[in-house]
């Protein structure tokens, strides 16, 4: 038995589909097949089901995960205390971030840890904010930034800062003629009624930034034209500097920038607050808390 069986069963398990496992392990599909069809040969035991759909756990594969993720746990746990006692000489954690806010801030928060603790290495897990509450579930990982309020997670979630929902808009764009500038010279904020007059680049449903631009335009019960509705907020950005329509963005990961403008939504704006979560009460590593503390230091700059 080798661990690292299990964390490719654990990511089988995770994804429901051999090839998106495949994929996060960096490995080939045909080679994560054969090992699970042989894996289960060799314990006698079947542990997924196999659809057109992907691969489902089957009752006897429930109950085996479940052993898996405690064993995975404690030897983690115990990995971590030793690296403890060592002062942060050694030793891993690993961060889950969203591949959006990670562009701007991950390299940042890297940067001082490492420079603060050369010794840690860190592994890094880019996934919507939906996607890594299930990971801080499952324990696969020590902390995550992510959108709240959390829909999963019930406890060890602490407030980081709050973040402003913006539309961004190229400084050239007809929308600009209708902008209003806060006073003091605040920045600038537009109504909602005038952006529905422009073609607007959506961000996936299944997403917190897809989510809550549908939901403040739903709310208003104002009709508009989604050019694209399945784009990823990075990609949304790229197209609307290309002038291909207006898109919704957060402050902390959109710079200033001299060829677009950010215009808050409405004179008091839109906000949502971001979160360091932990997956559950019990021990946290000396390395993930020090990441905690770096992640704080690098978002409180940027305001």
């Amino acid at each position: 038995m080798d661990l690292r069986d299990f964390e490719y069963l654990l990511a089988l398990a995770s994804e429901g589909s051999i090839s998106k496992a495949a994929e996060r392990l960096y490995l080939a599909q045909s080679s994560l097949s054969q090992f699970l069809s042989q894996y289960e040969h060799d314990l006698g035991v079947r542990l997924f089901k196999r659809t057109s759909r992907g691969i489902h756990l089957t009752s006897n594969g429930e109950i085996y995960m479940e052993h898996l993720k405690r064993i995975t746990l404690d030897y983690q746990r115990a990995q971590n205390e030793l690296w403890d006692n060592e002062k942060m000489k050694g030793g891993r954690v690993s961060l889950g971030i969203s591949s959006f806010r990670g562009e701007r801030m991950l390299p940042k928060i890297l940067h001082r840890f490492y420079r603060y603790y050369p010794g840690v290495k860190v592994d890094v897990y880019e996934e919507n904010s939906l996607k890594l509450e299930e990971l801080l579930l499952d324990g696969e990982i020590d902390l995550a930034v992510i959108a709240l309020p959390t829909t999963k997670l019930k406890h060890q979630v602490d407030f980081l800062t709050r973040d402003e929902v913006y539309i961004i808009a190229p400084k050239y764009h007809p929308i600009m003629q209708k902008a209003h500038y806060k006073e003091g010279g605040r920045g600038v904020w537009i109504d909602l009624r005038d952006v529905v007059a422009f073609d607007l680049i959506l961000s996936y449903y299944d997403t917190i930034l897809g989510t809550i631009s549908r939901r403040l335009l739903e709310e208003k019960k104002l009709k508009y034209h989604a050019l694209h509705d399945n784009i990823t907020a990075q990609m949304a950005i790229s197209m609307t500097k290309e002038g291909l329509g207006l898109a919704f963005t957060y402050a902390s990961t959109t710079p200033p920038g001299n060829e677009y403008e950010l215009l808050s939504i409405g004179e008091e704006g839109v906000f949502l607050n971001l979160g360091v979560a932990f997956p559950s009460k019990e021990y946290h590593s000396e390395a993930s808390r020090r990441m905690e503390d770096v992640i704080r230091e690098v978002y409180r700059e940027i305001k």
